[in-house]
């Protein structure tokens, strides 16, 4: 029979798609033996609620966000005698995050406890100063300091029941909570050892050099500059190969191994899907060991249709058949001539430094001009007699076949190269090669067998 009290999680969200996965696992990790999430979720027009019910959580669903009305709300479906704010985009750092946080709930003078919330890698300079700064390693016991934080926090049902939080008020329920109950005569406990990872900061300051040179100090003397980057590699990537048509089939084997074998070989990924409209390549990519479980529509074939409609169309139905994924890995089987590592160091880019999407291009120091519908040529490089190494800018050349990694949620806005964009530079030239045709993957086949032998590469046949 389990003896630890039941603690119940509120985790408040809207559109949290990108961190709920991440915060979910974890909480789902802890030692503590017996708890309980509650979801109070507003009206999310992205995944986070799909992503959520792969979890054992109760769902409380709120048209009008007020912060401390989503707490009551919560705490009122929820049935422990401890609760716990936590909010959707934060990761605990361990698994003894809730243990720890709970402790000293023992003491009955102790109304309230919150612990330390630290940044992400990829968190802006003025939250990475202010989380640092705010959040400590000393724990503190206090008794006329009335601060205290949601985002990362713990109290007993009995507490609550004496001091609920406040229903109108559009933020800061939380330090007026403390000012109560520090006003009744009650402690509150900062517990910097019941950690979670914060994206954002609790302020801002608009002075971002003054921002940057701080937090480089301060990362300098903590060792910050990694925190929070194992948190989410934890998350779920699904590849997805589009083909239009039969595979290219050369005396190697069809083109479309090449891609799915690279795939495949990526520990980061999770499953390989391939969308075609072909029934041949769709059983040809199933006995390759990927996944190949619907046919495209035939308008989806046209001319006139963009990778960006054929996307749309395959994550929907993707995420009908095996849920939600974190983040889409875009492989075209036209470009054979793709490093090895370069699926992972796509992903480990967009999950180091949090871009938006993350796409492999080459660097291109040639001259370059524009031409418009009219015939109209824009010169855009520097002077065409400046030496290559001394030019200030080099144009970046995208290869979006070679591969690109984003979110979901930029898919289904019909832009996958939308927000915060990385790349990763690919300087081998046979990389951008393209096999549209059979013309193509005749000429190419002999010095794309050499070429992944002496990148140490398996030559896959089928």
């Amino acid at each position: 029979m389990n003896s630890a009290p039941l603690v119940s999680i509120i985790i408040r969200t809207k559109n949290e798609e990108r961190w709920i996965s991440a915060c979910l696992k974890s909480v789902f990790r802890q030692n503590y033996p017996n708890l309980e999430v509650i979801l109070v979720d507003n009206k999310s027009t992205d995944r986070t609620v799909a992503k959520a019910k792969q979890y054992p959580v109760t769902l409380v669903e709120i048209e009008d966000f007020k912060p401390g009305l989503a707490i009551n709300l919560g705490i009122e479906a929820s049935k422990g005698d401890i609760l716990v704010c936590l909010s959707g985009h934060c990761v605990p750092t361990d698994e003894a995050w809730l243990t720890n946080l709970v402790a000293d709930l023992d003491d009955p003078q102790v109304a309230g406890v919150y612990g330390r919330q630290q940044p992400l890698s990829f968190s802006s300079p003025f939250d990475k100063r202010d989380l640092m700064i705010v959040f400590g390693l000393d724990k503190k016991v206090q008794h006329k300091d009335s601060f205290f934080h949601n985002a990362n926090s713990a109290f007993r049902r009995e507490i609550w029941q004496r001091f609920p939080f406040d229903n109108d008020l559009s933020n800061i329920e939380d330090r007026l909570w403390g000012k109560t109950v520090i006003d009744a005569g009650l402690k509150i406990v900062y517990e910097p050892e019941a950690s979670v990872y914060h994206y954002h900061g609790i302020h801002q300051d608009l002075d971002v050099n003054r921002a940057n040179n701080v937090v480089r100090i301060m990362e300098q003397i903590s060792g910050a500059a990694d925190l929070g980057r194992h948190a989410m590699h934890k998350s779920e990537v699904f590849a997805i190969i589009p083909v239009r048509g039969k595979s290219i089939t050369g005396e190697n084997g069809p083109l479309l191994n090449y891609a799915i074998r690279q795939a495949q070989a990526s520990p980061s990924i999770d499953r390989v899907i391939v969308s075609t409209d072909s029934e041949e390549t769709a059983e040809l990519a199933k006995s390759l060991g990927a996944d190949a479980p619907f046919l495209r529509p035939e308008h989806l074939s046209d001319d006139i249709v963009g990778i960006g409609d054929v996307l749309q169309w395959t994550l929907e139905e993707v995420e009908q058949l095996y849920g939600v994924p974190d983040l889409v890995v875009v492989l075209g089987e036209t470009y054979p001539f793709r490093p090895d590592a370069l699926i992972e160091d796509m992903i480990s880019l967009t999950l180091d430094q949090g871009f938006d999407a993350v796409i492999a291009g080459q660097s291109e120091s040639r001259h370059i001009w524009f031409r418009d519908r009219d015939g109209q040529i824009e010169d855009t490089s520097e002077p065409v007699s400046t030496p290559r190494n001394l030019r200030d800018k080099h144009a970046l050349v995208g290869l979006f076949g070679l591969g690109c990694v984003t979110h979901p949620m930029n898919i289904r806005l019909g832009d996958p190269l939308s927000g915060r964009l990385g790349i990763v530079e690919v300087n081998d030239p046979l990389s951008r090669i393209e096999v549209r045709d059979q013309k193509t993957m005749q000429l190419t086949e002999p010095m794309l067998i050499n070429w992944r032998t002496a990148n140490g590469s398996e030559n896959p046949k089928s």
